[in-house]
């Protein structure tokens, strides 16, 4: 049986950034990727085949509260989730870490503040290339350098609305985008600016994923192994039951065991959640980790939804997702409670919406599905989902993780697509805005869309309700670490990628200190 010094199980967000700030160290880690690379190929960027043929989805099949089957939007791959991610690489906002009220109840603090956070999202942004700009969005916390990158600009039609939107007494900003763009010199720009990123993978590398920028930047190091096809299906523990000793892998049909002194899961929420229950020992009755019953419990996804705005005139733009609204993110404006984000996404297509219930019953029958993807302005709005102990994820006996959700929060979801509506409304009244004879079609993010899951390993000081401690190490286990977004008590009203990039690199440093490595190799690489 191999040993190695760490073993990182999933190369997403958090496993793919840990990957990459170990590396340096010399250290001996083994990756482990249940997918393989995604394919390079013509298919990237069509979206009949992303969006309709569900070209790169999984094949799994999960299960509802009600035993009603459906197959997960999630992506097994190299880079994890962030291959087919929109790379909107937000920071939650400093009273995130915080206790807040919201409208269906109690957000809780993190053991963590956003202080101690801070400078590993600024790493996080070096890393991996973030475009932005400071200053413009009054709810973003301090920085300690400014974003690597200028803010990626705004197209036409875009740059009117954001001028119209700050005229109206709006707080618009440029999204923090990880593009590989250099709009100064375009041909050395990695990104051609595309319509075809958020939800595709990109065919040029122009993204800033897990894979190209986290993954083969420490494949660079000898001391770094990857096994691709590579499915973690169980840990063994020591007689005691205080450290894991073996991860068992099946790989081609046979089962392989590897061992490590520290091992350090990031397979998503719900997968980081199914491993630690299978694996329940004699000491470990209910699931390793899971004396609090906290394993899988807590599960949040984000109370989110698509807005089509469509305009009298087309819309041209090609690469959208370049604007931010936080208006309404916390409390006021005339509400008592917060409301969420407003974001742009990627251009639609009329591939995208075959299938979409709203887009065959509410519009007219001369609007064909070509004509709605040439007038759309496309909005993504995020409420923060609250963490309930009943939203879970549970395995039975053979292996069937079964996903039970119901949404938290439905005030200030309606409230927020009330408010873009409202405000496109007024802008309609500028003579030469886009929004004359504004229409608007709204879809709903079903439990399915697990593109922003996290929760089920909540990280806390008190062993009795939470899963980790605030260095994401197993109270239970003294080797066993989680990195990826399930450690998260709350979600906040963005989107999640960048926290546990963030959170990736400052538990990477705990863990070359206790490796007896030195961070600074780690920092500088």
């Amino acid at each position: 049986m191999d040993a190695y010094d760490v073993i990182i199980v999933g190369t997403g967000a958090g496993g793919g950034t840990l990957a990459r700030h170990l590396a340096p160290s010399g250290k001996r880690i083994l990756l482990l990727e249940r997918g393989d690379w995604l394919p390079r190929e013509p298919q990237n960027w069509l979206a009949q085949d992303v969006f309709v043929d569900n070209r790169y989805v999984s094949e799994d099949t999960w299960y509802d509260e009600h035993g009603k089957a459906f197959q997960p939007q999630i992506h097994y791959f190299v880079g994890g989730a962030t291959k087919l991610y929109g790379a909107a690489l937000y920071r939650l906002r400093a009273e995130d870490f915080g206790e807040l009220q919201h409208h269906d109840g109690t957000s809780p603090a993190w053991p963590i503040s956003y202080d101690e956070l801070e400078p590993y999202y600024t790493l996080a942004e070096q890393q991996y290339e973030v475009h932005g700009a400071r200053g413009e969005d009054p709810t973003e916390g301090h920085s300690s350098a400014p974003y690597p990158f200028p803010a990626v600009s705004h197209e036409p039609r875009i740059q009117q609305l954001s001028d119209d939107l700050e005229a109206a007494g709006y707080h618009p900003f440029h999204a923090p985008c990880g593009i590989r763009l250099n709009e100064s010199n375009p041909p050395y720009s990695a990104c051609v600016r595309c319509m075809n990123c958020d939800g595709f993978p990109c065919a040029v590398h122009g993204k800033s994923d897990a894979d190209v920028l986290g993954v083969r930047p420490a494949l660079e190091h000898e001391n770094v192994e990857l096994l691709t096809n590579a499915q973690v299906v169980k840990l063994e523990t020591s007689a005691d039951g205080t450290a894991v000793t073996e991860v068992v892998v099946e790989r081609d049909g046979e089962l392989e065991r590897f061992a490590a002194d520290l091992v350090v899961l990031a397979c998503g929420a719900a997968n980081t959640a199914k491993l630690l229950l299978v694996s329940a020992t004699e000491q470990h009755p209910q699931g390793l980790a899971n004396g609090s019953d906290q394993v899988g419990r807590n599960y949040m996804f984000h109370n989110s939804a698509a807005v089509l705005a469509l305009s009298h005139d087309e819309n041209p733009t090609v690469f959208q997702k370049t604007l931010g609204l936080n208006d309404f993110y916390f409390a006021g404006n005339g509400h008592d409670y917060p409301l969420g984000n407003i974001q742009m996404v990627g251009k639609s297509q009329a591939p995208m919406y075959r299938g979409e219930k709203p887009v065959q019953t509410r519009l007219a029958p001369q609007w064909t599905l070509e004509r709605v993807a040439k007038h759309a302005v496309d909005f993504w709005l995020s409420t923060e989902d609250l963490p309930m102990p009943e939203n879970r994820v549970t395995v039975d006996g053979d292996g069937k993780l079964t996903l039970a959700y119901k949404a938290t929060n439905e005030t200030p979801k309606k409230e927020l697509n009330k408010q873009l509506g409202s405000m496109l409304g007024k802008l309609r009244m500028e003579p030469d805005h886009l929004f004359h004879r504004f229409a608007y079609m709204k879809n709903d993010i079903p439990v399915a869309g697990v593109a922003h899951q996290a929760g089920t390993c909540r990280m806390g000081a008190d062993a009795a309700e939470s899963v980790v401690n605030a260095d994401c190490r197993a109270h239970e286990l003294d080797n066993l670490y989680v990195v990826d977004t399930s450690v998260f008590p709350s979600i906040g009203a963005v989107n999640p990628a960048l926290t546990a990039m963030a959170n990736s690199l400052r538990v990477g440093d705990h863990l070359l200190e206790r490796l007896g490595a030195s961070t600074a190799a780690a920092a500088a690489h």
